[in-house]
């Protein structure tokens, strides 16, 4: 199973859109694995970006991301960050196409609805600012074997 972090944004929060956000994440198989509501302090937001650190976008998207609380989440599944950033759409909203969750309801370049980890590395890193291991639970749907055509985990 492949873990990957997401984490809804300000503009998500405030649109009221976490619970169609999940749904639309638990509708294709994923399990939930960590989930928290979090004002992002400046220094975890720098920590989170620090990628972006230098490009003329990085002081916006932190203050973006500590004006509002979030909903930090770690998903699971056979081929999450794939299937995550698919769900997700183009980063720019404009440009999503529908039937994505930035397709659907992001029309903005800078309010894009919703993080997530763009490799394994990446999905380490982050899960990593924002839970301790003892926060996740591994579990199993009881539709799994449905799901992902394998035997139930025990």
């Amino acid at each position: 199973m492949e873990r990957t972090f997401c984490m809804i944004k300000p503009d998500g929060v405030q649109r009221r859109l976490v619970g169609k956000i999940l749904q639309r994440f638990e509708e294709k198989g994923l399990r939930i694995a960590g989930l928290k509501i979090v004002k992002v302090d400046r220094p975890t937001a720098e920590n989170l970006y620090s990628v972006h650190k230098g490009r003329p976008f990085y002081d916006t998207l932190v203050a973006f991301v500590t004006s509002s609380p979030v909903v930090a989440m770690v998903l699971e599944g056979n081929a999450t960050i794939e299937i995550v950033r698919t769900l997700l759409g183009a980063t720019f909203g404009f440009q999503a196409a529908p039937g994505t969750i930035r397709g659907d309801y992001g029309s903005s370049k800078g309010f894009n609805l919703i993080h997530a980890s763009d490799s394994k590395d990446s999905a380490a890193r982050e899960i990593s600012i924002f839970f301790k291991p003892k926060e996740l639970v591994a579990w199993t749907h009881a539709d799994h074997a449905w799901v992902y055509e394998e035997p139930e985990r025990s």
